[in-house]
């Protein structure tokens, strides 16, 4: 986001999934759906599930929250192993940052609130999900937690782990994975969606599987997606993401803003899913403990990042055309997700909470054939600045 054996799950990943902002059958036999087209429409078939030999624990809902998922062993504040300190301490801070998120959104919606859902895993951990739905702002706004255990097949090791070589054959992984995940689709097209995932994930090489990997490592960033672009939004968003990272390395946000429009790139139609962001993974060449830090610093950034822009949006009139094309940049974002995210296919893989993975998709998008934009409109600017990535400060 490890330990005991015949379990299996992984985060609710994001939305795109907790806590993977990445097919593979999963020990349950779950594989990405694949888009296919009919004339009319475009829906989603499954493959037919495949049997596996390993099962998958279903989740258990629970009527309270608890005031940890870790297990005991791992809650021990005098724990030799910082390891186990920095899952306590990670998984405070994804608890708290839910916390001020959804308190915010449900400030700036002025009426709706979050249902909330509260999940364990027999084999360890669970997670919160919280969504809010048709609300005076917000379509659709996902905001979800999770602190998982479990045991990962090597496929699915290698869906988790980008830089995984493919020659690698260890046995089934041991590992832990905890994160937020979030994303927040508004009803004014002039209005962003946003996203965000931070991430901390661990694996064991346990003694029955000789040559798996130990590792620990950190993930996430965040990124903004309008239908119609305000330069004031977006220099905003993006001065806020820097200076986020400058308070750690200097280096971080340029090297992490294009890795951000390296990530979120759909190869089929050549373009980004929006105007980027920060996004980063497999992060482990720094000191834990900065790490740690700075992923809390991006998580505290989020709300000053995008609160000040939907204030500035969520009112504007608008035409049926331009909620027209907020729908068909949404469709770019479905796109996006099922097809290349690696939250998604990880959660999928390794039997996560559906619900809670595809939470980050939209209530309503939009495909049309062959559609263009006029060039030099509103929506022109918009698709060029996806296909040709800006410095936005």
């Amino acid at each position: 986001m490890a330990h005991s054996a015949p379990i299996t799950s992984a985060p609710s990943y994001s939305l795109t999934a907790l806590p993977f902002t990445t097919t593979y059958s999963s020990p349950s036999g779950i594989f990405l759906a694949k888009p296919t087209w009919n004339p009319k429409m475009l829906h989603l078939r499954s493959r037919p599930p495949v049997r596996a030999a390993v099962s998958i624990e279903k989740e258990t809902p629970e009527a309270h929250r608890p005031d940890t998922f870790l297990r005991e062993s791992d809650d021990q504040a005098h724990s030799s192993s910082s390891s186990s300190s920095v899952r306590a301490r990670f998984e405070k801070m994804i608890r708290e940052a839910q916390d001020t998120v959804c308190t915010a959104l449900e400030a700036a919606d002025g009426g709706a609130n979050f249902k909330e859902d509260v999940w364990s895993r027999p084999g360890g951990g669970g997670g919160i999900s919280r969504v809010l739905q048709d609300g005076a702002v917000w379509e659709k706004a996902g905001v979800n937690v999770s602190v998982v255990y479990g045991v990962m097949p090597p496929e699915a090791y290698r869906a988790a782990k980008a830089a995984a070589s493919p020659d690698q054959k260890p046995g089934p992984i041991p590992f832990f994975a905890a994160g937020i995940s979030s994303v927040l689709h508004p009803k004014n097209p002039f209005a962003p969606t946003l996203h965000f995932n931070y991430r901390y994930f661990e694996t064991e090489a346990p003694k029955d599987a000789p040559g798996a990997p130990r590792q620990w490592w950190f993930g996430g960033g965040t990124d903004l997606t309008p239908a119609y672009i305000f330069e004031e939004d977006v220099k905003h968003f993006h001065s806020t993401q820097k200076k986020a990272c400058d308070k750690f390395n200097p280096d971080f946000y340029p090297r992490f803003k294009k890795w951000c429009d390296d990530y979120f790139y759909i190869k089929h139609r050549g373009e980004r899913r929006g105007l980027g962001g920060i996004f980063f993974d497999d992060l482990n060449d720094y000191d834990q403990e900065m790490l740690l830090s700075f992923a809390t610093e991006c998580a505290n950034s989020v709300i000053p990042a995008y609160i000040p822009i939907i204030e500035r949006r969520k009112d504007l009139p608008f035409t049926e055309q331009q909620k027209a094309w907020q729908q068909l940049r949404r469709g770019r974002y479905v796109e996006f997700n099922l097809v290349y995210d690696r939250g998604t296919t990880f959660g999928l893989k390794t039997g996560g909470r559906i619900e809670s993975i595809l939470v980050s998709l939209p209530l309503t998008a939009r495909w049309e054939y062959d559609h263009k934009p006029e060039e030099g409109s509103e929506e022109w600017k918009l698709l060029d600045a996806c296909i040709n990535p800006k410095e936005w400060v």
